[in-house]
């Protein structure tokens, strides 16, 4: 019983603190990938980690595919979701959430909620123990009153601990909240996106109609966070300074694609009607034609946007989208190959798109350049399965059916399909000689097992 008590309450506060743990996050996570919005999400993020004194290499920011606005953080990873980006109508306020979070990293919250997970479990089971032996006690003794009152103590116990730990985390908050404005300051930003987020969350409460226990929630009350932060916010010569155009001309394109991507057709045309002309909207009506209509009437759309702007790699990278569902893969191959190019070697996810392209167009000389080009992406992204599912496509219609094996083998086991993995390595295996680097990395995966 003590063990159960205990499991059943860290799992709810994981749930309640936002922190996943680490063998959830490839499997029950829905991952996005887009090189424009993690290059946009990481412009914003650099400045709020070098004034918190935290290492931009070792610190990923990972869009999620929900809807609701929200972000977290996980080991040295910041989780952002799409919808959070949708709903934010300024850079500020996804700038003020990446300072909130930088703030757990930077204030190690996460370490420190571990430590009293770890308290909160000693408590409840020992208490759980307790409460046990006083039923037990009553029972032999044919004392009904004990009985209930060791009932009693086991749940109390349990109870008083979560509630420890749920008021630790709003602490947290708290503190958390305070680092993101003296980020924001001493980078010459204003804290008033925070502001707008705790607004946005309070009409939310609101329209649920719900009564909420201040001393069951995970979080401060979004009310309570305003005020505590609205003075000092106010006080910043930098409150009333706003994005810059070009920044919120990114911002809104990121929004745009989110929404021809994710929100099906109109999603666009509706969040964008009042200026229909922008390059945001006409973006999006590039990319929702193409995925809700014809790839070749999205093409004069996407071209006219590249001869405003020729140098911008990610309407080259939407180009080539757009050619691929056309089915004209060489020339899919030309846009992200330009797209790359201007991208200047460090979009690890063009290059896996350029390298897709290459293996359907076909020929070895485009299957050998494909390899490459996907071996590239690997260096800088490991952990991509799409680079290897790809590169064992490449593999495999040049005949080499050991690489291929293996290939097949990374992609399962990045994507956590570790049986299917296994499965692969073994072939593998038989494929290379013993002790060959190909052969370790087939047996790595091969012996890989999950901890318990």
């Amino acid at each position: 019983m003590a063990g159960r008590l205990a499991t059943a309450l860290i799992a709810l506060c994981f749930a309640l603190a936002g922190v996943l743990p680490a063998h959830a996050q490839s499997g029950s996570v829905p991952i996005v990938r887009d090189a424009e919005i993690e290059a946009l999400l990481a412009d914003y993020a650099e400045p709020i980690l070098r004034v918190a004194g935290v290492k931009r290499s070792r610190t990923d920011i990972v869009l999620v595919n929900q809807r609701s606005f929200n972000a977290f953080v996980s080991g040295r990873k910041i989780f952002i979701n799409i919808g959070a980006i949708v709903q934010a109508e300024t850079p500020n306020e996804i700038i003020g959430v990446i300072a909130h979070e930088v703030g757990h990293l930077a204030g190690g919250h996460q370490d420190r909620l571990r430590q009293q997970i770890d308290r909160a479990q000693t408590i409840a089971a020992v208490t759980a123990v307790l409460g046990v032996g006083a039923a037990i006690a009553g029972g032999l003794s044919g004392n009904r009153d004990a009985v209930g009152a060791g009932g009693g103590i086991a749940m109390g116990g349990a109870e008083a601990a979560q509630r420890g730990l749920l008021s630790y985390r709003r602490t947290e908050e708290l503190a958390a909240d305070r680092a993101a404005v003296d980020y924001l300051n001493r980078t010459g930003q204003s804290s008033k996106g925070l502001l707008t987020t705790f607004d946005r969350f309070e009409r939310e409460l609101s329209l649920a109609g719900r009564q909420i226990n201040p001393y069951r929630i995970s979080h401060p009350l979004p009310r309570e966070r305003r005020v505590a932060l609205e003075t000092i916010a106010k006080e910043s010569p930098h409150f009333n300074k706003t994005d810059s155009a070009a920044l919120q001309r990114r911002h809104d394109r990121a929004r745009a694609k989110i929404l021809a991507y994710s929100y099906g057709p109109g999603a666009v045309e509706s969040r964008f009607r009042d200026n229909p002309g922008s390059q945001a909207a006409r973006y999006g009506k590039a990319l929702s034609t193409f995925l809700n209509g014809s790839p070749r009437a999205a093409v004069p759309i996407i071209d006219r946007l590249i001869a405003e702007s020729p140098n911008d790699p990610y309407f080259h990278e939407a180009r080539g989208e757009i050619l691929l569902r056309a089915q004209d893969a060489q020339g899919a191959v030309n846009s992200f190959g330009r797209a790359v190019r201007l991208a200047g070697g460090n979009a690890p996810t063009m290059q896996v798109a350029l390298g897709h392209a290459l293996v359907l167009a076909g020929g070895e000389a485009n299957l050998r350049r494909a390899i490459g080009e996907l071996e590239v992406a690997i260096t800088l992204d490991p952990a991509n399965p799409r680079a290897y599912q790809h590169l064992a496509m490449a593999y495999g219609r040049l005949g080499a059916t050991g690489e291929a094996e293996l290939a097949t083998a990374e992609a399962n086991f990045h994507a956590g399909r570790y049986e299917e993995a296994r499965r692969f390595a073994a072939r593998a295996k038989r494929r290379f000689n013993e002790g060959a680097p190909q052969w370790l990395r087939a047996d790595d995966i091969h012996r890989f097992r999950l901890p318990r």
